[in-house]
């Protein structure tokens, strides 16, 4: 590809908009446009990445026994209604009416389309197992777009499907798919940790997210030191307290009400009481499925983990009460709700049942309670793991220490079961011929998501640093002096000799100035750099530098070829 020819419009400012490095190098690189909020045109060099990273997709995916299809991203209502999701998916879910008045939605996801189709074509389980797959264009209304093409509305997504004939099949599905996705991630040279997830709007009993690490990521990993356990915040397990904590000899004393005003915090009442937030309990008030009032109770130290939550209980929807709610349901404002006479289900953190002599809420303004205990002054009727895991806290698997690291989901596996084939009545007949239905995974990556994740874990000050595998062009040629014969007989010559031997050349053929193609060349990532100038042709050779290095190395002009081929292959060798 000649530079002169094509289309990679730079730009040397950092865009104002544009939050975090991803975002900023793609536009400044000429790799993406902004059309509007959350929608990006792939301009040629980007979309050059990411057709090499769907190749690598494509790889995997078909070595793993997957078969391509291309469903519709027009999806009619009637599907998502016999699923159950029309309603509950929300606001994310664009949905308009076509000409006839038929409500549709944009596919932000296509498990009802896949199991429509595979509900009319499959009759038996000689036609077991099957697993689709498609890379496609999704809508999600999301409603703060940010960060790029990392969170934007409208992106590219691998999304497969599988459909096996029972759990045990189920089981190997997913781990064909779990095996298949380390090997694209490995392939796409980059550094990644799979971690247990929960399943959220998807649904399901079981997922995984494979997450890039980086620092700019937005989502925390619990990783264990010792063993290979590793979950996200919303999954990650608190090991039972009776495991790791000491016997607590404090004695229960009488309960007495305190008066608190002004109190806005946990940290405010810790103060005001002089305790450790240890010591106080946190009674939050939340509306389960829209018609139920849960009370929710966590040491006051812990956060309440939704996910965990809402699995808890089995509920379909989960939000905080408002403050009327609050207040009918407790009889104060928010912020003094406690357990002692509330008359509502309430819900414990199982770190709640070591606690004695705690601090409440009164369920009065300007109110809290001293030693209230468990037993004594209220009933909890159910106990679980509801509250996020922290730092102090211990791998549920092995018991050692665990670390925070920060990630980017790029990919998300999940164990469906009979979720949508029950719903849609996607059904099979046995050995036996008993009517079954089948049991269903679904697989994403997000495939705009890996190339903007790469770019978060691998640049400078200079630009981009692309793994060779779904860089742009895999060598940048610099001829320096364009006037020169030498110099661009040289260039060349190797460009056409690279090309031939199948490798992804970017020839610089402008009449710019060295900084500025030296700049644009950093700026782009390519991973192998050749300059070509008339002091160094005069000395038979040209300078070769690796974009990931920093000094450049003298080749002879005559073994040039054959060192940018090895480099190269060494370069596909460490991500393999």
């Amino acid at each position: 590809m000649r530079y002169s020819t094509y289309f990679i419009p730079t730009h040397r400012e950092i865009p104002a908009d544009a939050e975090v490095v991803s975002h900023q190098l793609m536009l400044r690189a000429g790799l993406i446009r902004k059309l509007t909020s959350g929608i990006y045109t792939y301009l040629p060099a980007g979309l050059r990445s990411i057709k090499k990273v769907e190749q690598i997709i494509r790889d995997e995916m078909n070595r793993a026994g997957a078969i391509e299809v291309l469903m519709p991203a027009v999806q009619p209502a009637e599907l998502w209604q016999e699923s159950g999701r029309w309603d509950f998916y929300g606001r994310e879910l664009l949905r308009f009416r076509d000409r006839h008045n038929r409500d549709a939605c944009f596919g932000p996801t296509h498990e009802e389309v896949i199991t429509d189709l595979v509900r009319d074509e499959i009759q038996s389980y000689k036609q077991l197992p099957l697993n689709f797959y498609q890379i496609q264009t999704k809508f999600r209304d999301e409603i703060r777009p940010r960060f790029g093409i990392m969170r934007g509305r409208e992106f590219i997504m691998k999304d497969a499907y599988s459909f096996d004939v029972d759990e045990k099949g189920a089981e190997k599905s997913y781990d064909l798919m779990y095996e298949a996705y380390n090997r694209i991630f490995e392939r796409c040279g980059l550094r990644f940790k799979a971690v247990e997830a929960d399943t959220g709007p998807i649904g399901g009993n079981y997922s995984h997210e494979f997450m890039v690490l980086a620092e700019s990521g937005e989502d925390l990993i619990a990783s264990c030191l010792q063993c290979s356990y590793a979950a996200n915040l919303e999954k990650a397990e608190i090991r039972p307290p009776e495991d790791n904590a000491s016997s607590n000899e404090e004695k229960p004393v009488e309960m007495e009400e305190v008066h608190t005003p002004d109190i806005k915090t946990i940290d405010d009442l810790a103060a005001f009481l002089s305790v450790s937030p240890r010591k106080l309990l946190k009674t939050l008030i939340y509306r389960v499925d829209d018609d139920e009032i849960v009370a929710a109770l966590v040491r006051g130290d812990h956060e309440l983990n939704e996910a965990k939550f809402r699995n808890l209980l089995g509920a379909e929807t989960l939000e905080m009460a408002d403050p009327e709610t609050v207040h009918r349901t407790t009889g104060a404002p928010t912020g003094f709700a406690g357990p002692v006479g509330l008359k509502v289900r309430m819900v414990a953190d199982q770190a709640v049942k070591e606690m004695t002599n705690l601090i409440a809420g009164a369920n009065r303004e300007d109110f809290h309670v001293r030693n209230v205990n468990l037993g004594r002054d209220f009933q909890i009727e159910q106990f679980g793991d509801i509250r996020t895991i922290t730092p102090d806290d211990h791998c549920p698997k092995c018991g050692a220490p665990i670390e925070f690291k920060r990630g980017i989901e790029v990919g998300h596996i999940f164990k469906l079961g009979t979720k949508y084939s029950k719903a849609m009545n996607a059904e099979f007949l046995d050995e036996q011929g008993r009517k079954k239905y089948m049991v269903m995974g679904c697989y994403g990556i997000g495939v705009g998501r890996t190339v903007a994740a790469a770019i978060e874990q691998n640049h400078d000050d200079e630009g981009i640093i692309f793994p060779i595998q779904i860089a742009p062009f895999e060598v940048t040629i610099l001829p320096l002096q364009m006037h020169e014969r030498s110099v661009t007989d040289t260039a060349e010559e190797m460009y056409y000799f690279l090309q031939d031997n199948g490798i992804d050349v970017l020839l610089d053929d402008r009449k710019e100035r060295a900084g500025v193609k030296f700049m644009d060349a950093d700026l782009l990532g390519t991973p192998l750099r050749v300059t070509v100038g008339t002091r160094g042709v005069k000395n038979g050779e040209v300078e070769i530098k690796m974009r990931a290095e920093k000094p450049p190395h003298p080749v002879s002009i005559q073994d040039a070829p054959e060192f940018i081929m090895k480099q190269v292959r060494l370069l596909y060798d460490s991500t393999e």
